[in-house]
């Protein structure tokens, strides 16, 4: 008996040790760094082209006659952008802050028990409603006060000003209001895609980088669909639109190309890692769900034409369902 528990106090310490996942991945012997750079350089140009084709979609559909910003179909493809959207926060986005956060790599942590990656989640939607708030609240007062000035103003100098403020102010708000929708929301999806490139590109196994080339390349897609709803809604100029879309085009590739170049030195299990990536994740979940439920889903379904029509409603409940369960289901592989 005696000896039976001296053989388990001496295999113990082995069996921790190889339980543990905290070891540098760059040392593991079935590594093989060509054929993964070849994997890598593959999953740069399908996350390069997915991007780009889905955020251009709505960009270039707008020529199409049905694919106008009035038009039905339009706002059913918003609907599913928003369902993508809103499914990347909770699905994908969150429970990687979480992993992160949670790992125990950390070892014993300032914050303990705490659910940081909630709550700097809840921070951020919060930070970027107040932020949105306080940009339209600043629009609305210099519309206003452009307004007051010219009621100084002759007759009928106010009367031609003042037909022009009736029929374009609520349009100009909602644009404005647009605008900063689509910013905001490309800053939370370009956090995370460079979080996912750099993740992606600092793998040296074969068989971990496979399965989510094919799954980034459609999360890519959706979410380009989603951002190319919103800048065509926003009316940009050209050349902002075309910054807009290199810059979503090209982050997960960029963060592909990082990892790439500090894959020899990274340690994914590192601490400063481990705790950069779990807030970047944390800030981008918040921030897409806030985007999606409130500036996206919430706005479209207060439009007159939805309110008024209940077979509309009940298809952009579909859509919304289609775009959370094809973004759910890419879970399982990204």
């Amino acid at each position: 008996m005696n000896v039976k528990v001296l053989c388990l106090l001496f295999l113990l310490p082995v069996c921790i040790h190889g339980e543990c996942t905290c070891e540098d991945s760059g040392n593991l012997n079935k590594s093989n760094k060509t054929q993964a750079l070849i994997f890598k350089c593959i999953a740069i140009a399908s996350i390069l082209v997915a991007g780009a084709l889905g955020v251009c979609i709505p960009l270039f559909g707008k020529m199409c006659k049905s694919f106008s910003t009035e038009s039905d179909f339009f706002l059913l493809v918003k609907f599913f952008a928003a369902g993508v959207i809103l499914a990347t926060g909770f699905v994908h986005v969150f429970p990687d802050a979480n992993e992160s956060l949670e790992n125990p790599c950390l070892g014993d942590t300032a914050w303990g028990d705490f659910p940081l990656a909630n709550f700097v989640a809840m921070l951020a939607a919060v930070t970027v409603m107040m932020v949105e708030t306080m940009v339209t609240s600043y629009y609305n007062n210099r519309k206003v006060e452009a307004v007051d000035g010219d009621e100084e103003k002759p007759e009928d100098q106010m009367h031609v000003h003042t037909h022009t403020e009736n029929g374009h102010a609520h349009g100009s708000l909602e644009v404005r209001n647009n605008k900063i929708i689509s910013v905001v929301l490309e800053i939370g999806i370009i956090t995370h895609s460079v979080i996912i490139g750099i993740s992606l590109g600092v793998s040296v196994h074969p068989e971990t980088i496979k399965p989510p080339i094919v799954a980034l390349s459609f999360h890519q897609m959706f979410e380009g669909m989603g951002l190319g709803s919103c800048i065509t809604e926003a009316k940009f100029k050209g050349w902002k639109v075309a910054t807009m879309l290199i810059l979503f085009s090209l982050t997960t590739p960029i963060g592909i190309a990082i990892g790439i170049g500090i894959s020899n030195t990274y340690d994914e299990n590192s601490h400063l890692a481990l705790i950069l990536q779990g807030i970047f994740n944390a800030l981008s979940a918040g921030i897409l769900i806030y985007m999606a439920l409130v500036d996206l889903l919430a706005m479209d379904f207060m439009k007159s034409k939805v309110q008024k029509s209940f077979k509309l409603q009940f298809r952009a409940f579909i859509s919304i369902l289609l775009g959370l369960g094809s973004m759910s289901l890419l879970a399982k592989w990204a």
